[in-house]
């Protein structure tokens, strides 16, 4: 059995730092002493540790208004022109590049529609990094890393060479390495990884165990147990929208038959409620279709069927319904618990909450990503990691 190596002081040093950090994340600006304070660290470790931050343009430090005798504090924070983190989400209809900064605070976001999925993965490759560069120029802040969100399968790897394997909704990626062209173009580190991963690692706050479960054109999902996002060992967890709810079903992409994907992605409902997009099913809805009615029932039926059958491996107790789900929620919702109730083994219902980032939420939690990854290594920050 191999012993772990005792923590050196480049060790420490991330460790004290990350300390810090976390500690200005909590509040608008602290003192060196507040911040001393706040994580047990002596001052002077403290000093030590916010100077390179603050040369580098990380941190700020402002005079406090004098408060009685001595020398007033210094408060430190984030600068408010500091470095972001870039997520890209790369949809079958849509293109969207987020920048975050070192608070989780979205700086800015674009998203346009298009269908991709005739283009080759040189053309998507090319368009995610035009939109990710134009949003990076605008904004004129140093970025420290991206990460992308593909619907796809990954092989092994380091994060920006990871394969794609399988992408039923995309196929022309299949067989891409999107990370390392990404990279070229951007001149940061590209982190790659499924779209509904991505998604899952966005809804942290919610609770520290859930299932969320999302639909753009096909249907994809999330798992967080103990507060952090189950990848599995193939980074296939989550896959929700590939459970199967009729043996005897219409085939789906990715090989198989009666995936709830069929039923209750955003294609399939669409053609089923008889209408061009959300928008139309959702003035449909509301002015009491009743094709769209039967059509979003029948989705939610086929969700809840499928996430009975999640559940009652899992035993956790909240889902979340994102992307299309959330902006349909309130008509889903009844079809969908019908079914949990009546097949789900908890003693208690499970909660089903709406997302509040939509259709977001993967570009949002790709930035997340990037974030993790500097807070695990905050020498990044200074150019040393």
């Amino acid at each position: 059995m191999t012993r772990p190596a005792p923590a050196g002081p480049p060790a420490l040093r991330r460790h004290n730092s990350g300390l810090v950090l976390s500690a200005l994340r909590e509040s608008e600006g602290a003192s060196r002493a507040e911040l001393a304070a706040r994580t047990g660290l002596t001052r002077a470790t403290v000093a030590t540790l916010l100077d390179p931050l603050l040369a580098a343009g990380v941190l700020a430090e402002e005079i406090a208004p004098p408060r009685g005798v001595g020398r007033p504090s210094r408060p430190v924070r984030f600068h408010p022109d500091g470095p972001v983190a870039l997520g890209i989400a790369l949809d079958v209809d849509s293109l969207a590049v987020c920048a975050t900064d070192l608070t989780g605070h979205v700086c800015a976001l674009r998203k346009i529609g298009r269908d991709n999925r005739g283009r080759s993965a040189d053309a998507l490759c090319s368009a995610a990094a035009d939109l990710a560069v134009d949003l990076r120029d605008q904004l004129g802040r140093r970025v420290l890393g991206a990460a992308l969100a593909v619907p796809a399968l990954l092989g092994d790897g380091g994060p920006d060479a990871r394969e794609i394997l399988r992408a039923p909704n995309l196929p022309r990626l299949t067989g891409a390495r999107p990370g390392l062209a990404l990279a070229r173009s951007l001149g940061v580190p590209v982190i790659v990884e499924n779209e509904a991963t991505l998604g899952a690692l966005a809804h942290l706050g919610v609770a520290p165990d859930f299932v969320v479960i999302s639909a753009e054109i096909g249907v994809g999902g999330g798992i967080v147990l103990g507060g952090r996002v189950f990848r599995g060992v193939h980074g296939l967890a989550g896959e929700l929208g590939h459970v199967v709810v009729d043996r005897d079903g219409p085939e789906c992409g990715c090989g198989g038959r009666g995936c709830v994907e069929q039923y209750a992605g955003k294609s399939a409902l669409l053609v089923d409620a008889g209408v061009p997009d959300v928008a139309a099913l959702q003035e449909a809805l509301s002015g009491g279709n009743g094709r769209a009615i039967a059509a979003v029932g029948r989705a939610g039926t086929a969700l809840g069927v499928a996430l009975a059958s999640v559940l009652n491996v899992l035993d956790v107790p909240v889902v979340v319904l994102g992307g299309v789900y959330a902006e349909l929620a309130e008509a889903i919702r009844p079809a969908l618990e019908a079914e949990l109730r009546a097949r789900s083994l908890q003693p208690s219902p499970p909660t089903v909450l709406a997302s509040s980032l939509g259709e977001d939420a993967a570009v949002r939690g790709a930035a997340d990503a990037v974030l993790d990854e500097v807070r695990r290594h905050p020498d990044q920050l200074v150019g040393t990691g």
